[in-house]
């Protein structure tokens, strides 16, 4: 057994092991070693299209992550206050917009935004005064709407599992003082659950910054660094590839640690 999980896990890590290895080839080879190298993080640092993709993959990022920390410790508190069948329900939509997987996301999406887009299009050119009239379409408000949708109910989830374990005595100990509901909230409730809603806008915004699939259908003429990874390995692997892809995997695993330090921190103060 523990010789078939060991090789599970370096079939699944050495792959990713070995791309990080080669962003540090002196070649311009992706499968040979020729020396160590560090010239390809300068080259893909210093690729124009390259910062601008990040830039865009940055800004809608931490929209869409913020987004979805706002919402999302909004749906938690009200769910809280539903009935026991009635939250059954949200619970199991939320679940499912978490384990749907992204192309059935992305076309769906697609598919919805196109149909606002045909209906709000004509109304606009009827209504605007002028002889252009503003044109919605796909580009960074689509995947912003897109991703902030599905990040949601990663942060829902979260949110509401920390809501579940403080329990209505301290909301009802200070409405017994006299506190306001706006009150309760910001002095009591938020203070406690501040740590888990952190925790979903970092892994929000990790989903985020990583997401090819959803994007790709949403896009539009915007390019994501993802699509900009996918589009230069169709013209072949380099190691600047491989460096692209390794600053990525770094900065996504310190936003992931940073999101579980801050729930397990909050996890040991509260006893838990």
């Amino acid at each position: 057994m523990r010789a078939f999980i060991s090789s599970v896990y370096l079939f699944l890590y050495a792959p990713i092991a070995l791309v990080v290895l080669f962003s540090f080839n002196a070649g311009r080879s992706a499968s040979e070693f020729t020396g160590f190298s560090t010239a390809w993080y300068g080259k893909a640092l210093g690729n124009t299209f390259l910062v601008s993709a990040l830039q865009n993959s940055l800004m809608i990022a931490f929209t869409s992550a913020a987004l979805a920390a706002v919402f999302g410790t909004m749906a938690a508190l009200g769910m809280e206050r539903l009935g026991t069948r009635t939250r059954a329900i949200f619970d199991a939509l939320f679940a499912a917009a978490i384990v749907v997987p992204g192309v059935v996301i992305g076309i769906a999406t697609l598919v919805a935004l196109v149909a606002v887009f045909s209906f709000v299009n004509p109304a606009l050119a009827t209504l605007w005064p002028g002889d252009q009239p503003p044109q919605l379409g796909l580009g960074y408000g689509s995947i912003i709407a897109a991703h902030g949708l599905f990040s949601m109910a990663l942060v829902t989830m979260i949110v509401k599992a920390r809501i579940a374990s403080l329990g209505r005595d301290i909301v009802e100990a200070s409405s017994d003082l006299y506190a306001t509901p706006l009150t309760t909230f910001r002095l009591i409730v938020l203070p406690q659950i501040l740590p888990s809603i952190l925790a979903g806008f970092l892994l929000a915004f990790t989903f985020s910054f990583d997401d090819f699939i959803i994007a790709f259908f949403v896009a539009g003429s915007k390019t994501t660094l993802p699509i900009y990874v996918f589009a230069s390995i169709r013209r072949g692997v380099t190691p600047e590839i491989n460096a692209i892809a390794t600053l990525v995997l770094v900065a996504s695993l310190l936003l992931i640690l940073t999101a579980r330090l801050l729930m397990r921190e909050k996890k040991s103060k509260s006893g838990e």
